[in-house]
């Protein structure tokens, strides 16, 4: 019974450590930071996650890994239809990114000085989704070399939305910004399928 207890608790605790961490960044995110993001003590934090911040940072981004590959990666590496994918991607991630106003935690932990720590999760990361979008524009008969630039593209262009519709503090920005690279995409499938 305490280890289900224990184990809620932990897994409660991520979506608010997240959501820290991409205030704050892993730098700036201390101990009482996330203490009060989380409503847990020090000491609970400690049980919860023994390895302190590294291992809360590990659980948060296994948990994006977890979202971005039933929501994302999946639908993308096996399409029934590779617009419909590229439509739900689209969709998926305006939702999860909120229209541009919600940092990309992945994205952030890469340029921060603790990037080094996470770097192959990070890279992981951004590597899958590339590699994913890739075998949909394939699936739609878009040629190998151009699937790849059109997906470097899409995901570099998804990520200064984000930037740059925070920097303006204009979430209309992210979605045309993303709107022309879904346009792109679905024009490239298009136009190879027939």
């Amino acid at each position: 019974m305490n280890v289900k207890r224990t184990l809620t608790d932990r897994a409660s605790a991520v979506p608010a450590l997240a959501e820290a961490f991409r205030e704050h960044g892993f730098e700036g995110a201390s101990l009482a930071i996330l203490s009060q993001a989380t409503g847990l003590g020090k000491g609970s934090l400690y049980n919860f996650f023994p390895g302190g911040k590294e291992e809360m940072m590990d659980a948060v981004l296994a948990d994006i890994d977890g979202w971005f590959y039933a929501t994302i990666f999946a639908p993308l590496e096996q399409p029934r239809d590779p617009a419909t994918a590229i439509r739900s991607m689209i969709e998926e991630v305006t939702a999860y990114f909120r229209s541009g106003g919600r940092v990309c935690l992945v994205g952030l932990i890469g340029l921060g000085s603790s990037g080094g720590a996470f770097a192959s999760r990070v890279k992981d990361y951004f590597a899958r989704w590339i590699s994913a979008l890739v075998h949909c524009l394939e699936a739609g008969d878009v040629p190998p070399s151009q699937a790849q630039s059109l997906a470097e593209e899409t995901v570099c262009g998804i990520q200064g939305a984000i930037i740059l519709s925070r920097a303006l503090g204009e979430e209309t920005a992210f979605g045309r910004i993303i709107g022309r690279h879904e346009a792109v995409l679905l024009n490239a499938v298009a136009r190879h399928s027939r």
